[in-house]
This record gives C-alpha cells, structure tokens and sequence, in this order.
C-alpha cells in the first residue's frame, strides 16, 4: 500500500471543503482533498453567496467568474409570495441594494451551487499545494501524537495518506464527526422535505416578477427558487412520514403537477430533471475541534436553507481556520491558536443556525395558519436583509486583544451592520485612492498581517524593528488623506477609530486583532500584540 504525506487532509469536496484547499494553497500549505462523488454537484442545492462570501471570492480573484456563472443582482435579489407565482395578487419585494452598497465593496449574489462549485474546483486544482481527487472515499481514520493516518480508496485500489492534521467538510451527516463522537445540539427535525429541479419556460411568464425565492400558498403549499430566472428552477415541498407519507410519493407525474399548480397554469409544458429528498433541521455541533480533527460547514453546523446562510457561514470556518493552521504548521504561533477555531465559530455558528431556525419558523407559522399571509410576507420580506449577520459578527478569543470599547449595538443587529475597526469585528471596508484606481481597503489585505496606520505616524519603522525580533511576516499599509505617494483616504482613519498617531493589526481573516488609537509607535507594543494573537506564550 503506497503512502502519501500531506500537511493537511481535507475530507468532502462541496463549496466548504474546495475553500478549505484554496484557502491552505494560499497559504503555502499541502493538502489533499477527496471525495466520495464523481464529481461536483449537479443538483443546484445551495445559491445565495453571501456579502462576506463575495468579499473573500474577491480576494481569490474569481469574482467575475461568479458573477459571471450567476443572475444579475437587480433581477434577482428578490422575494415573492402569492396564491401562486402567476396569480393576480402575488407580492415582490426587492432587496435593498443601495442601503447596503457602502459597506463592502461587493454584495450578495445569486449563484447556484452546481456552477460555484465549478469554479471553485477549477481555482483549488490551478493552485500549487492542493491535490483534489474526486471519486475517492476516506475509508480508515487513526490518530495519534504526530499526526493521522487515513486509509482512502478510489478505482485503482486502496492508499494510505499521512497528514498533520484533518478539515472534515463531509456534511450534516458527517463520518467523521460521528467517528469522533461529537455530539450535535438543537431540535427536531422541523421537517421532511423533497427539492424538484425542473425546466420549464418561466422566464417569459415570470418577467415582471423575477426573484430568488417565492413562496407559494394557495392549492399546494411550497417554496420556489430560482436557478437560471429562465427555464431552470427547484420547487420545495414536505411530506409527514407519520401520515405514511415518503419522498418515494414524489412521482414523476406527481412532480409535474405539483409544478404546474404552483405556477398556476394547467398545461404548463414541465421537464423533471431531478428529486433530492431532505431533512430540514437547525444543529450545531458541541465542539468544532477534537484534537488533530477540525468540523466546518454542514459536519460543524446545519442551518435551515432559509436565508441562505449555511454555504456561507461554512466557508468563513475555512478562513478562520487555515491561516491558523499555516501558522502553527509554520512554527509561528502555539498550538493554542488551533484551540481559538471553536471558540471563535462555533458562537457565530450558533448565532447563524439560531437565525435561519427563526426564518424557517415564519413560514411553517403560516403553512399552519398561526399566521396570515401578509402577516408573514411582512416578517419575511423584512428578514431578507441580513447584514448584520452577515458582516457584523465578531471573535472573543485569545487570538483578539480587546481594547476596551464598546461593540456597536444597533436596534436589529440581525439586519442592521454598522462598521467597526473595535477588535474582534471585520475590517471595515472604505475605498481608497490608489494608482489611479479605486480600491477597498479590504483589497489590500493578503494572506499576512497587516498594520494599518496613517502615513507619517511612525508604526511602519517600529514594524521593521518588531518584524526582525517576530520572524513572522508583518505587511505594513501606510494611508494618507490626501498624498498621492500613499493610498489615500480623508476619512479612514477616523472609520477605523484611530488618531494621526493610531494603528490598527488585522489577521489575516480580516478580522482586527489588535488596535492602538493613538499613541508613541513602538515595536515592544507590537511585539507583544503579534505574540499574544498568536498565541506564542
């Protein structure tokens, strides 16, 4: 049996394990990624990238690609709720695009899962480091002091592969979480469910009316999405298997005609193209690291598919979690910034599911009359907007040196963000001035840490000092108000909470690690900031 040896091995190859691999490549560090399916998802399953997603596919230089592979945001960042989706008294309400365009450089997009899972396969194969290998299963996992060793299997028979550490990204009902025997908490399953792919010419029928998602309420109760606002489309429904009721009652010709009545037109020429049977449930795993082993996405945590929230909040555990893997592979940081993975993630994880939990619980209120359809499509159209969620958690850990502020609290911190440079949160996005162009200061961030600090203000010298004694590289960001030699800004500094003499560390997640608002610049300061991130004590 012929071995290999990785840095790190991720298991499953959906949108969160193709991050994870891209993430590390970025990184410089090796992995190996496989999974069990031939190749990527063909069934359209998730479709909102969120803000804070599009921000980090930014930093990989695929978001034209996405865009691209996606429907137009004004078409498409819409809700619609009716009798049905051709009835005369059917609802849409838009997103509000422009309230939200001042906070990132980017915004939500709709992009459906078996075409984002292209690209990001495309990007985790170009990349040096990563090995993808699909139609490969995990078959044995043992760990031990050094590391792990997994016995995986393809057609050409079985190999072992050695690794430092192990990304299980194989779903909500992950064989590595259970193999380590960790336990999820939340309710019941909220529902047994059946997503229909279908082709049907609604585009045309549709054209005033486009959007992601419609609920439908009148002869069949279900939920429509949207895949290409054109002949592509999924149709969700339930079933109670107490009724005697099973996905199995999903017929081809039952399919078609629950299509046709929750278009609303009779003889509706409908295509099957396919039938995913689901469970609807809200859990969270108790932990998010078991020693070598590290849970992200659906093996970490299971959101509702309401408010598109799950793909997303997966991804960000692969940004949280690799520069911090990169850093202790590297030797730069103690095995306790691995520790500050659950501590940090697992809240917001909590926080997601509990959010998404409460949009699911809206529309089973009015399937089950306990609320009325303006009543719902009220609370609904108002939940769309979510960037408080979205951008505005934040990270208590040792890996985030408070610094005695206040955290922003606005009256709906789910819907509402409001940008903070306070440790802990994302850096805010604020455009600049830069060779002519206009950049974010979110575009100038790489896969080091950055100091920010006004031009002139002292921190780029006490960085090279504190750089020497670190041995950790340490990119410096000088900004200025008005010098062109500099990227330029009037007002960033006082967005980021600092004076003339202020600077600010980010991680290399974007997130704010360490924060001086004003002050004599000195490299002892820096270098006990760098080394308490860092977690070398």
């Amino acid at each position: 049996m012929t071995e290999n040896e990785v840095e790190v091995l991720i298991v499953g190859g959906g949108p969160v394990g193709l991050a994870t691999s891209i993430e590390l490549s970025r990184h410089g560090v090796s992995s190996l990624l496989v999974e069990k399916h031939e190749g990527t998802s063909i069934f359209p399953k998730a479709r909102l990238v969120s803000t804070r997603t599009m921000e980090i596919v930014r930093s990989w230089g695929v978001q034209s690609a996405v865009e691209e592979a996606g429907l137009p945001r004004d078409d498409s960042l819409a809700l619609g709720i009716g009798p049905t989706l051709t009835s005369p008294d059917f609802r849409r309400e838009v997103a509000r695009i422009h309230e939200d365009a001042p906070q990132s450089p980017t915004y939500n997009y709709i992009c459906a899962q078996d075409g984002f899972e292209v690209i990001l396969r495309e990007l985790a194969e170009s990349l040096p480091g990563g090995e993808v290998r699909f139609a490969t299963r995990m078959t044995r996992l043992a760990v031990d002091d050094d590391g792990v060793t997994a016995t995986i299997a393809d057609a050409d028979g079985e190999r072992q592969v050695r690794a430092r550490y192990v990304v299980a990204a194989d779903g909500s009902r992950s064989g590595v979480r259970e193999s380590l025997g960790v336990a999820v908490t939340g309710p019941p399953p909220l529902s047994h469910m059946v997503s229909v792919l279908f082709d049907a010419d609604l585009g045309t029928l549709l054209h005033d009316r486009l959007g992601a998602l419609y609920f439908v309420y009148g002869e069949v109760y279900c939920a429509v999405e949207s895949v290409d606002n054109r002949r592509r489309w999924t149709l969700q429904t339930g079933y109670e298997p107490d009724q005697g009721e099973s996905a199995s009652d999903f017929t081809h010709e039952s399919c078609i005609e629950l299509v046709r009545a929750a278009v609303g037109v009779a003889d509706l020429p409908v295509r099957i193209v396919g039938m995913l049977p689901w469970i609807q449930q809200a859990v969270v795993a108790e932990e998010f690291r078991s020693g070598r082993v590290f849970l992200v996405g659906d093996a970490a945590h299971v959101a509702t598919p309401q408010g598109g929230f799950g793909m997303n909040c997966g991804i960000q555990d692969a940004h949280n979690l690799a520069w911090k893997l990169a850093s202790v592979l590297r030797g730069e940081a103690g095995d306790a910034l691995l520790d500050t993975y659950s501590t940090e993630r697992r809240p917001v994880a909590d926080w997601t599911v509990q959010e998404s939990l409460r949009n699911a619980l809206i529309t089973i209120d009015m399937m089950e009359d306990r609320l009325t359809m303006q009543e719902a499509g009220d609370l609904q159209a108002h939940r769309r907007r979510a960037e408080g969620l979205v951008l505005g958690y934040r990270y208590e850990s040792p890996a985030v040196i408070a610094d005695g502020t206040q955290a922003p609290a606005p009256e709906d911190p789910y819907e509402t963000y409001l940008p903070t440079a306070r440790p802990g949160h994302r850096a805010p996005h604020v455009w600049l001035s830069h060779r002519g162009r206009q950049v974010s200061t979110l575009d100038l961030l790489g896969t080091s840490l950055t100091l920010l600090s006004p031009a002139g203000s002292g921190w780029d010298v006490a960085a090279a000092q504190a750089a020497d004694r670190l041995d950790v590289p340490l990119d410096v960001l000088l900004i200025s108000p008005d010098d062109p030699a500099f990227p330029t800004s009037p007002t960033w500094a006082k967005e980021y909470g600092l004076t003339d003499t202020g600077a600010v560390l980010i991680r290399p997640d974007g997130h704010v690690a360490w924060r001086c608002a004003e002050g004599v610049p000195a490299a002892d300061d820096l270098v006990k900031a760098v080394d308490a991130v860092l977690c070398r004590g």
